[in-house]
């Protein structure tokens, strides 16, 4: 579909589907994309010919672990599950890079090749993502590589202020359409509703690419399996099970028995502070609490 607002398809479009190919017996229609926001935006959430047309709604979400464990095994790739866990933390969950895993590399190998080596075919993904996704593109590439500094996330106003954004709703749309498409997402501090709103980015092929793709020299064709037991190979690893604990609570809550239970998740921090005492306690964070109601 062609989504350009002076196409004049989308109308051309509505007119074929409401004159005829409506009342065509057994004539469906699938529209797939991956523009997300078009998608929401301009078919689902057409104020048009199209307005109501919408049947059913079918999100594409990215693998799971088992998912991917699954898939690598139709692929006749059996690897242990530190090895699926480190390639779900490097592709994201998202099967078309997953299926470009070769069985005779080893998993370094494979992140070698694809990322690293001359012509690597996933070198450059990071930026056609966003070009194909996003209208203003510069923006939300800023808005994704501002929070990838942030282990916690940010508020909206902290946003705001380093991108030196007005208060208006275009930040708002931005923040949105990130989360449509899964590359952050917002969540609360216990205890707090509205106020304490965070946004962090969980993307973790972005996170990938940001702490490592982005600022490889080129000179080094076997960088990553030369980059195991580095200090940036640890943080990055600490920081990505995170993300994949939080894209798992479902299972994690079935795990302990409690998935047919109401409950909320969300973060608990509390800062540094010294007391009447004179006492310095350090700050604590807890980054995944499951609050049973």
């Amino acid at each position: 579909m062609d989504g350009h607002p002076k196409s004049g398809f989308l109308s051309a479009f509505s007119y074929f589907w409401n004159s005829w190919a409506s009342s065509v017996p057994g004539l469906k229609l699938f529209v797939c994309g991956s523009a997300t926001t078009w998608m929401l935006s301009k078919f689902i959430g057409d104020k048009g010919g199209m307005h109501g047309r919408v049947n059913r709604q079918i999100y594409l979400r990215p693998f799971t672990l088992y998912e991917t464990q699954q898939f690598l095994r139709s692929k006749n790739i059996d690897w242990e599950k530190y090895q699926v866990t480190e390639a779900y933390m490097t592709m994201g969950g998202i099967p078309y890079y997953i299926d470009m895993l070769e069985g005779n590399l080893s998993l370094n190998e494979n992140i070698d090749h694809l990322f690293f080596q001359e012509g690597a075919a996933l070198r450059t993904e990071y930026d056609f993502i966003f070009r194909s996704l996003f209208r203003n593109s510069k923006v939300y590439r800023s808005v994704v590589e501002l929070l990838a500094n942030s282990s916690v996330g940010m508020s909206r106003q902290n946003i705001q202020e380093a991108m030196k954004m007005e208060d208006g709703g275009f930040l708002t749309e931005v923040l949105d359409n990130l989360c449509k498409c899964d590359f952050l997402r917002q969540y609360a501090a216990f205890g707090k509703k509205e106020q304490g709103q965070m946004y962090q980015l969980i993307d973790l092929f972005s996170l990938f690419h940001l702490q490592f793709v982005s600022k490889f020299s080129g000179q080094d064709s076997h960088f990553w399996s030369n980059m195991q037991d580095n200090p940036r190979w640890k943080t990055w690893q600490g920081y990505a099970f995170e993300q994949v604990c939080l894209h798992h609570v479902p299972q994690i809550k079935q795990k302990l028995g409690i998935c047919g239970v109401l409950s909320e998740v969300c973060s608990w921090s509390c800062k540094a502070f010294t007391d009447r005492d004179g006492t310095q306690h350090k700050g604590t964070q807890i980054d995944l609490i499951t609050s049973v109601s």
